[in-house]
């Protein structure tokens, strides 16, 4: 069984290692590391992960310089960087790699946004900070890498204030998954299980959200490892330069698993939308 501080310890050198930043900054997407929506199977990776960004934005009540947000498995900060510098609000980056940290806040004092945008080093099972400060949770494609994804939860919960809002996306299995099908995934991952769609709707209900929308669109999540994996062939002498051969290879393979599970209906994909309201159903506050 994978231990929880064992999954944000093999998550962290990961994701610090050379050849995970060199593929996630050359080919995943940039400062966007998370799963795209696209117009077209052959868009630019960029410009479809940079959508997410915006959709999920445009979900959330008005955002305003007020505004507390808190980016939970926040990578290179691009969504940071995205909601400072066009609502003016203030946003917390909670991440396990440092390496990615420092890469952000370098980003964010070139942006001028280094006032706006703070940079947490640490697991988003255990955040460092009070209960209740925050308007906006958002997360994006991170708690998967969680073997604890109800403490995750729960920390989301005490750290919103009364009507706030959790906004976020995660790469899930199917209600209809079979079991076992998905090991080959989640051995790349070193996890045992994925959430699904009503893990999270069950247990986010037992934390007293409700659910203002949810929108399924695992063939974004298909076109999106496609897409990283044709870029990865096309440049593959470049990225195995950068990245090492051995990294590159298991990278494709991964890929595959995780295209064949979309196919074969295994896997799930969306952004879920919720608010944060007492446990009979009534608005805090």
């Amino acid at each position: 069984m994978t231990e929880k501080n064992d999954a944000v310890a093999m998550a962290e050198e990961y994701y610090d290692s050379t050849p995970a930043v060199q593929f996630y900054k050359n080919v995943w997407g940039g400062e966007d590391i998370h799963i795209g929506l696209y117009r077209t199977e052959d868009e630019d990776i960029g410009e479809a992960s940079r959508r997410t960004v915006v959709n999920m934005a445009q979900r959330l009540s008005p955002l305003e310089p007020e505004t507390k947000v808190i980016d939970l498995g926040a990578g290179f900060g691009g969504t940071a960087r995205f909601l400072a510098s066009n609502f003016g609000c203030h946003v917390t980056c909670v991440n396990v790699s440092e390496t990615q940290n420092a890469l952000n806040r370098n980003m964010n004092e070139e942006a001028g946004l280094s006032d706006q945008i703070k940079v947490i080093h640490g697991s988003f099972e255990e955040v460092p900070l009070p209960d209740e400060n925050f308007e906006v949770a958002w997360s994006q494609d991170a708690i998967l890498h969680s073997a604890d994804r109800e403490t995750v939860l729960d920390e989301v919960q005490r750290l919103l204030k009364p009507e706030g809002e959790f906004i976020f996306t995660d790469p899930m299995q199917s209600e209809e998954c079979p079991q076992d099908v998905l090991q080959p995934i989640l051995d790349r991952i070193h996890l045992e299980t994925l959430g699904s769609v009503s893990f999270y709707r069950d247990n986010l209900a037992k934390r007293g959200f409700v659910e203002i929308d949810t929108i399924e669109r695992v063939d974004d999540m298909r076109t999106h490892y496609a897409r990283v994996g044709e870029e990865l062939r096309d440049s593959y002498d470049e990225i195995c330069e950068l990245s090492g051969p051995d990294y590159v290879e298991n990278m494709m393979r991964g890929l595959g698993h995780w295209v064949d599970g979309a196919d074969k209906g295994y896997l799930a994909w969306g952004i879920m939308h919720f608010q944060k309201h007492d446990r009979s159903g009534a608005v805090v506050g």
